[in-house]
């Protein structure tokens, strides 16, 4: 198996620098990694340094907590495929999905996906942070919405990916859409685990250990 082609190689610390970002990008071109995910300020260096790879652009929408302004995280959006972003790692409004405002979490999902249009979109749910029917519910809505990946976590809040976290996500969402680990996987005995539980794709900032 080619694993390769699974990871979103990542790097979203606060304190990248642009000589961060060009190594995490050189590093995927020579891997063939899915994507690099990287800040919206980084986006047009990224942009250009992968131009005519098979890695592309994700950067991440409302990033970490998810509380911002649907207007905010629609403007951001657009600002960033205006740039050259081909992959969108939106986060949920957390406190909405446990308030039960569920045509809220589900629309702003939906304006989302409605700006990204045939690019992907992947929604951040932020499991750690959930129970299980709350998770269950933000899959649910992620997917109505037109969502193309849901995926299990920032990296930024109390906890990361679990392999229970990613077979109860690919049983909600059926074998058709994307469900994306991420947060703390660092070992590919890891790795493999969250794939044999219905991961389609990995968010790591250890992608070059990974492969070898």
């Amino acid at each position: 198996m080619e694993y390769n082609r699974f990871i979103d190689h990542t790097d979203l610390k606060p304190e990248a620098t642009k000589a961060d970002i060009e190594k995490l990008c050189q590093e995927a071109k020579d891997n063939h990694f899915a994507s690099v995910c990287i800040n919206p300020c980084y986006i047009p260096l990224a942009a250009r340094l992968l131009k005519g790879s098979d890695t592309k652009v994700c950067t991440v929408i409302g990033f970490p907590l998810g509380a911002t302004l649907m207007a905010a995280k629609i403007s951001e959006a657009k600002e960033a495929i205006f740039e050259g972003a081909q992959e969108l790692d939106m986060v949920i409004n957390v406190g909405r999905l446990k308030d039960h405002d569920d045509k809220y979490v589900e629309t702003e999902i939906a304006e989302l996906k409605k700006v990204c249009g045939h690019l992907t979109l992947k929604v951040i749910i932020e499991c750690c942070l959930l129970t299980d029917e709350e998770k269950v519910r933000a899959c649910k809505l992620a997917k109505a919405a037109g969502a193309d990946f849901v995926k299990t976590s920032t990296g930024f809040s109390k906890g990361g990916a679990t392999v229970s976290d990613v077979a109860l996500m690919r049983k909600t969402v059926g074998p058709d859409m994307g469900v994306k680990a991420a947060g703390g996987i660092r070992d590919k005995d890891t790795m493999i685990a969250m794939i044999k539980a219905g991961a389609t794709r990995i968010g790591t900032s250890h992608g070059v250990e990974l492969i070898k």
